[in-house]
């Protein structure tokens, strides 16, 4: 991938989509998208591209594992449209994101911690209990409970003759998960997904490993944003 960009060397979109393994299609794409400047053109039409472009293409592949495609390409395109305080402006948010992200990965454990003192009570709960009871020891009240069962947080069953709401050992857990995340100051919208990994994962414990691979999914995001960044500065530089 050594080149001189300076060269004056002109690339095929054959040979563009060769070094870094896309279809021509793609890179044409991507030009279209304004990923990458405009080609220039052969006296019979044919798109011929520069190592300029190859530095284009480079820094967007670069940028789409941090920030993801579309981003990625508003990025590129921002760039290519002279509008750099804008590409910066979305850098920021992404930026902003992951760290909304981490914070909220540190709530969730923080939940989680502060539910563990009460692992070695549920041995002696009895396997159901009622919203009143719950709601009592959550200390909310009641209507706020079926405010979260109406948003899917909680899912307490009937009773079959007393239609009363039953919840069980799962329920008074995802209870207690949501009352410390919305102490937390998380919005229902927020702990939803959260709930589901809970439930996915088939409780608290197995979600340890959930976490982990969680923390390694935004600790590979932040570095893939550094690698971004360092592609994208050196496209700038050689725009000038």
């Amino acid at each position: 991938m050594g080149q001189n960009l300076q060269s004056g060397e002109k690339l095929r979109p054959i040979d563009l989509a060769r070094r870094h393994g896309l279809s021509t299609q793609a890179v044409r794409n991507y030009e279209e998208a304004g990923i990458l400047p405009a080609a220039g053109r052969t006296a019979h039409g044919y798109r011929t591209y520069t190592p300029l472009h190859a530095r284009a293409l480079r820094a967007f592949l670069a940028l789409v594992p941090g920030h993801g495609h579309r981003t990625a390409t508003a990025i590129m395109r921002a760039v290519n449209e002279g509008a750099a305080d804008e590409a910066f402006r979305l850098i920021d948010e992404s930026h902003a994101q992951l760290l909304r992200d981490r914070e909220t990965l540190r709530a969730v454990e923080r939940a989680l911690r502060d539910l563990s003192p009460h692992a070695d009570t549920t041995v002696s709960r009895p396997r159901r209990t009622f919203i009143g009871p719950l709601a009592e020891e959550l200390g909310i009240r009641p209507a706020t409970l079926r405010k979260w069962e109406g948003a899917g947080l909680v899912r307490p069953r009937r009773d079959p003759l007393t239609g009363y709401r039953v919840y069980d050992e799962a329920d008074v857990r995802d209870a207690r998960l949501v009352h410390q995340l919305r102490r937390g100051g998380h919005l229902l919208e927020q702990i939803a997904p959260l709930i589901a990994q809970v439930r996915t994962a088939g409780g608290l414990e197995p979600l340890e490993s959930t976490l982990r691979d969680w923390h390694g999914r935004l600790s590979a995001r932040g570095r893939a944003m550094l690698s971004g960044a360092a592609e994208l500065e050196a496209y700038l530089r050689e725009r000038g």
